[in-house]
């Protein structure tokens, strides 16, 4: 396959949508609103809908890359009856066209683990983020997805994930990309759930 099978990207957001109520719980202990400008980043998005399904936030957009993305998140809202609350931005890994500082939440799943197809631009989400705003942003089941629920789809998670071209990630490794933006003071790396940064501005 090509770094850019946007089947397989699609069969992996649809595969996880019974974990993404979960992980919204868990975004939404770290936010602790229930208003504001939610971002959900990249080509592994579909937490959003949980999101918004559950309240949290009261303004909604999709920031949507590589090229094709697009398309399959507007037809993924419709499916879903949420074409007019979510607003699909066609952009690029440094968040081009996104209005500096005016997304309260951002999140990123499947940030780290797929350098064939982007790199994370830490200061682009810091950009976007508004005075106080935090983004989540790494990847994983979350600290409470159900076992049943991880057991169910972690096979073929895990084999398309390959077949994407997904990599192992060190926290050090992290740390070296946060360090190179100057973030150390606005983060803190966790593991519980996955690996994930919690950025705050």
């Amino acid at each position: 396959m090509t770094p850019f099978d946007l089947t397989r990207i699609r069969e992996i957001n649809q595969l996880w949508n019974p974990v993404y109520p979960y992980l919204a719980k868990q975004i939404y202990e770290f936010y602790g609103r229930r208003d504001g400008s939610v971002l959900e980043i990249g080509p592994f998005c579909g937490v959003i809908f949980s999101l918004q399904k559950l309240d949290i936030g009261s303004s909604f957009a999709v920031a949507a890359f590589p090229a094709g993305m697009g398309p399959i998140f507007r037809d993924e809202a419709k499916r879903v009856g949420l074409e007019d609350q979510i607003e699909v931005v066609e952009t690029d890994s440094s968040l081009q066209g996104i209005d500096d500082h005016g997304i309260d939440l951002a999140v990123f799943r499947g940030a780290f683990f797929f350098p064939s197809l982007f790199r994370v631009d830490f200061s682009g989400i810091h950009r976007v983020l508004k005075p106080n705003g935090v983004a989540f942003i790494g990847g994983g089941f979350g600290k409470y997805t159900p076992d049943a629920v991880i057991k169910e789809i972690g096979k073929r998670s895990r084999d398309v994930n390959l077949q994407i071209g997904k990599v192992e990630v060190h926290p050090d490794q992290l740390w070296k990309d946060i360090d190179a933006n100057r973030l150390r003071a606005k983060v803190e790396v966790i593991s519980e759930g996955g690996l994930w940064v919690k950025m705050r501005k």
